[in-house]
């Protein structure tokens, strides 16, 4: 079931009540955006076991023989991060602030949480006029997989750039 706050900058998990939730949005969503939008990866370094991660791209397929090993190293996805952040904060937007956007548009589909593994299902939708005017679209969906490790959620490894069906149908 999506999860999404009311107000999309706040964290919908309650601390106390749903505490590996609601650090695993503030990894996955909080400190993502934050850093995203800031182009600044050292504000979610932290956040990834940098001995264990790879990243796979879906290229927008859903076919996993049309996945690559895009990322073999997290130096490897740091730098396309970087990159991303940098074209995404050139798009002229018409309406919203870059971060309002980034917020609005991600949410947690799912999470599973087993012992110290978990899985989360993350969402990217947007449909947002540019001062040009084009739109910014986006449809697209990741799959982390953390652990906990040193009593703190990791990012191992996802595969992104995922389709996602329309949320009408």
């Amino acid at each position: 079931m999506p999860v999404r706050a009311e107000d999309p900058v706040r964290n919908p998990y309650d601390a106390a009540a749903e505490r590996d939730r609601h650090a695993l949005w503030q990894a996955l969503i909080a400190r993502d955006s934050e850093s995203f939008v800031q182009a600044d990866w050292s504000l979610c370094a932290d956040d990834f076991a940098s001995d264990r991660f790879e990243g796979i791209s879906a290229h927008g397929s859903w076919n996993p023989i049309h996945w690559t090993l895009r990322y073999p190293t997290l130096e490897s996805y740091r730098d396309d991060w970087l990159a991303m952040a940098e074209r995404y904060l050139a798009t002229p937007l018409a309406a919203i602030s870059h971060r309002d956007l980034l917020y609005r548009m991600q949410q947690f589909a799912k999470v599973e949480i087993s012992g110290d593994r978990a899985v989360v299902w993350k969402q990217f939708a947007a449909d947002e006029p540019l001062s040009d005017g084009g739109r910014y679209q986006i449809a697209a969906q990741s799959v982390y997989r953390l652990h906990r490790l040193r009593n703190r959620w990791l990012i191992v490894g996802f595969v992104g750039y995922l389709p996602m069906e329309s949320r009408g149908t």
